[in-house]
């Protein structure tokens, strides 16, 4: 009978350490889905939301931000993934605006997907141009940038003492930047990149004139493989003391005294502004635009000719410029182009 009852003690015994352990598993099963719930089944906010991670900010730190932000469910199970997955998180802004699993929010961060602005700068933009596009982005606004000119001119006075704003020095290129980025920052790098595109070609010397050069070729035609003429012609023009009569120059001067209506008129190109080629030999004061990279080339290296006159490919309905030596020569191809532009149903 002992034996028996010592049988039946062992096998209860037995199946309350087999319970145990099945509670133990159904336990250990239900926080495994559990987390599992919490890291790969979608959450966060529907509403645009930015978590700014400060450089130095350990992964409990990041995690607070993310639970406190409504981002994640759990700062614990974002610990875990962290723990599991071992990577390293950057730092920076971070825009969050549609439910997401931990798992996702996890890898953005470790990618340094951070938000940025984009702000794109055409070649042939001007400092207005540029301080309306950075309006736009919402950095900071457009009155707030031409203001600053002046100061910010000192970011290129080693290389063109002459700049009394930074017109001509703001490379065109596609930028990203932190929301929080200032207006001052932005004009920095790309005075930065100008650098970098001066360095690449050479342009070490006469940094004033080139880039004012460059920038009146930049506004009088779109065709690269035309860009060494124009310059010739300027340089041509310029050696025989002839006046450039370019029009960009006549409408930049204009908008600097904020009286450009969108349509050059004949008595704007008697309008007497520093910047009126009609009525001002020589250079203009300084560049009338930004510009790019082939144009920089082409001040840099104006192609060889005796070309004093052209047509410019922007008001040839041919898309081309024409290019003549004489006085004569060029009302013949004025003419044509009238002809042309009429032809082609243009007033």
């Amino acid at each position: 009978m002992a034996s028996r009852r010592t049988r039946r003690n062992r096998k209860k015994r037995g199946l309350g350490a087999a319970g145990f352990i099945l509670a133990l598993f159904l336990i250990a099963l239900m926080a495994a889905g559990g987390t599992a719930w919490m890291i790969f089944t979608p959450f966060g906010p529907s509403a645009e939301t930015f978590v700014d991670i400060a450089p130095g900010s350990s992964t409990t730190r990041i995690a607070q931000q993310l639970e406190s932000a409504g981002v994640i469910r759990s700062q614990f199970a974002f610990d875990l993934w962290r723990w599991v997955r071992r990577g390293k998180l950057k730092a920076g802004e971070y825009r969050f605006d549609h439910p997401a699993p931990l798992s996702e929010v996890y890898d953005r961060i470790a990618r340094a997907d951070v938000y940025t602005v984009t702000v794109t700068v055409p070649e042939g933009a001007t400092i207005f141009d540029v301080a309306a596009r950075l309006e736009q982005a919402g950095i900071g606004t457009r009155e707030e940038f031409l203001e600053q000119q002046p100061r910010l001119a000192e970011l290129v006075a080693d290389i063109d003492p002459k700049a009394r704003t930074l017109e001509g020095y703001l490379s065109p290129d596609t930028y990203r930047f932190p929301r929080t980025t200032t207006p001052a920052q932005v004009a920095t790098a790309m005075v930065r990149r100008f650098r970098v595109v001066a360095t690449e070609i050479g342009l070490k010397e006469n940094v004033h004139d080139v880039v004012t050069l460059a920038s009146l070729v930049e506004r009088e035609t779109a065709v690269d493989a035309e860009r060494p003429l124009v310059a010739s012609v300027f340089e041509n023009r310029l050696a025989k003391r002839m006046p450039l009569m370019t029009d960009p120059s006549v409408i930049y001067g204009l908008q600097v005294k904020d009286a450009w209506t969108g349509t050059i008129h004949a008595s704007d190109l008697r309008r007497d502004t520093p910047y009126n080629t009609y009525l001002h030999a020589g250079l203009p004061p300084g560049p009338v635009a930004n510009p790019g990279l082939p144009s920089l080339r082409a001040a840099l290296d104006p192609a060889h000719s005796d070309y004093l006159y052209f047509v410019a490919a922007g008001a040839n309905p041919q898309g081309k410029s024409l290019f003549s030596t004489t006085l004569e020569e060029h009302i013949r191809n004025v003419s044509d182009y009238r002809r042309a532009k009429k032809k082609a149903g243009q007033r």
